[in-house]
Parts: C-alpha cells; structure tokens; sequence
C-alpha cells in the first residue's frame, strides 16, 4: 500500500458487459483503502453501481524502461462507490481529475489480496 501511495494513477481491471475491462485512472490511499475518481457515466462507474460492489483488480507501477528496474503491485479487493457527503467531500478535494472531462464519481477498493513484483538488478555472477 505504501508504494501504490506514493504514485498518482494505476489501472483499474473489472467486469463490464461479462467481459474483462482496464481503464487508467488516478487515486490516492487512505486508511488502507484506495480511491479512484472516475465519470459516473464510465463502464467501471456504471457496473459498480449496478452491483452496488464488485471484486476488481487495481495495478500500480513504477518502472524505469532503459534500467529495466522498478515494481508493480496489484490489490484484489471489493469496490463500492463512495455515498457519504463528508468523504466526497474530502476525497473529491484531494482527488481532482487529470483529464479534461466531468469525473464526479468516487469508488473505494477495499484490499483483500495484495501481491507485488520487484524489479531488480541480476545478482553478479
């Protein structure tokens, strides 16, 4: 969770129309939970409200293409969508959209499986 935290977008994976979906999106990591905003005509925001909570995938990375060095981290966790005025309140704040379109929808991933790849330099032979 530390390191999803300390970058700002990652790649939402969920069902849309029973078929896989990926989408980009932005987020910030609160009290172990993950925000992402999205529009709330988007396939992600549509089929999370239609379930009322879906299982999803959330991947994050850091990797440097010319070292070949980084990691990668993908939460498996329940989304929901964020309906209390105080937290749309403090989450649509610090959370604003990084593309030129209405983002007014906030959804909130609970971690159930977190796993991760680090990327390192080959030991010496």
């Amino acid at each position: 969770m530390r390191l999803l935290a300390s970058v700002p977008y990652g790649r939402i994976v969920f069902t849309h129309n029973a078929l896989p979906a990926i989408r980009p999106v932005n987020h910030l990591v609160d009290n172990q939970v993950i925000v992402v905003r999205t529009a709330l005509s988007s396939g992600f925001s549509h089929s999370v409200r239609e379930e009322r909570s879906m299982v999803v995938a959330y991947e994050a990375d850091e990797i440097d293409p010319a070292l070949r060095l980084g990691w990668s981290v993908v939460v498996t966790g329940l989304a929901y969508p964020i309906t209390a005025p105080s937290l749309l309140a403090e989450y649509g704040s610090r959370l604003r959209p990084w593309v030129q379109r209405q983002m007014d929808s906030l959804i909130a991933i609970e971690p159930t499986l977190i796993t991760g790849t680090a990327l390192v330099e080959a030991a010496a032979a």
